[in-house]
């Protein structure tokens, strides 16, 4: 499933990062400890978070991850947009709980 239709099926915002919206997602991780995700989440994935910081994007691009996905309404810094432009990773948006977004990216992804 590519990141465009995530976007679409779950109503998400693009922040930024729109050149990355055709990356193929392989699979989802929710994490808000960066050294869990550098050390847990899959290549591929989409990654659902709090943190909003640059070194969001820093991680996101270690682990080669599809898109970054900030919960309850939270905006990315200026400069996490930018990193987010510049590596072609969308981050995108949602006003839901970490917990109700992580079930629909889910079952999304095991219905296709």
């Amino acid at each position: 499933m590519k990141v465009k239709e995530v976007v679409e099926a779950l109503n998400l915002k693009v922040f930024s990062g729109y050149d990355g919206l055709s990356n193929t997602i392989t699979g989802g991780y929710t994490s808000d400890l960066l050294s869990d995700v550098m050390g847990n989440a899959p290549p591929g994935a989409i990654w659902i978070t709090l943190q909003t910081h640059v070194n969001v994007m820093a991680v996101a691009t270690l682990k080669d991850l599809s898109a970054v996905v900030l919960v309850k309404g939270l905006e990315p810094e200026a400069n996490t947009i930018q990193q987010s432009n510049n590596e072609g990773i969308p981050i995108l948006g949602t006003n839901l709980q970490a917990f109700e977004i992580s079930g629909l990216l889910y079952n999304l992804l095991n219905t296709k």
